[in-house]
């Protein structure tokens, strides 16, 4: 099958397929077991909580930053301290995130269709950031040329759901003026409903079972939503 046929998908990294609050792990190491999973959990909301802040401002850091600096402010609200080397080990530790449960099986449905789908990551992350992610994760980096490109934002200087970014994937994957050929499977609302304000089609991968909730505006709703990565390449397939 020609590329320009194949059905173009492209994968939130963190959050969708890299699970955030693996990090917990890391967490427990240097602050103890009880308050890991909530400084993992406060970690992730202000890290993106600065991508949106910052992107409304019309300023920019990069996700790197943005990630180091949220850290220190989860560290803080939780009334404890971090040290250089703790948060200079805890980066090093993000780059080695696991893999939600199905992503194993995810990775096989894509190979096992590698001649229809053309498959990218679409990521707020930096090409750095994002390329030791994909090399370093245990579950992941098996499966690393599955991926036809790394697909990030840096060199935009904003951040999803900014419809630059979008587009820039469109174009990147080989479909500009088309970006109703390109999915966007993730589990971040806030990306699902960008996608489809910017004319992209766009899988919800809903882990929790709660449907659609997002109330911001019906015209945003995903193109289809899934209980996991592997239902969403399924779906997708066979739409």
């Amino acid at each position: 099958m020609e590329s320009s046929e194949k059905v173009v998908i492209a994968f939130d990294l963190y959050g969708t397929l890299l699970s955030t609050d693996s990090i917990a792990d890391e967490l427990a190491t240097i602050y103890g077991g009880d308050k890991a999973q909530s400084l993992a959990t406060v970690w992730r909301r202000y890290q993106l909580e600065y991508t949106w802040r910052i992107n409304s401002m019309g300023q920019y850091k990069s996700f790197s930053e943005i990630t180091r600096n949220a850290l220190a402010h989860a560290v803080a609200e939780h009334g404890l301290t971090l040290a250089v080397s703790d948060a200079a080990r805890l980066m090093t530790a993000y780059d080695a995130l696991h893999v939600f449960p199905e992503i194993p099986a995810a990775m096989k449905l894509l190979q096992g269709n590698k001649d229809a789908v053309s498959a990218h990551i679409f990521s707020n992350g930096t090409d750095q950031m994002v390329g030791s992610s994909i090399r370093t994760s245990p579950e992941l980096s098996p499966h690393a040329d599955i991926f036809q490109s790394l697909i990030t934002v840096d060199g935009l200087r904003c951040f999803k759901p900014d419809p630059r970014t979008y587009a820039h994937l469109v174009e990147q994957s080989g479909k500009k003026g088309h970006p109703g050929d390109v999915w966007v499977v993730s589990a971040n609302p806030f990306d699902v409903a960008g996608a489809k304000a910017a004319g992209l089609k766009s899988a919800f991968i809903d882990r929790q079972g709660q449907g659609w909730i997002d109330r911001l505006d019906e015209m945003y709703m995903p193109t289809l939503i899934a209980g996991g990565v592997d239902q969403a390449i399924k779906s997708i397939l066979n739409y």
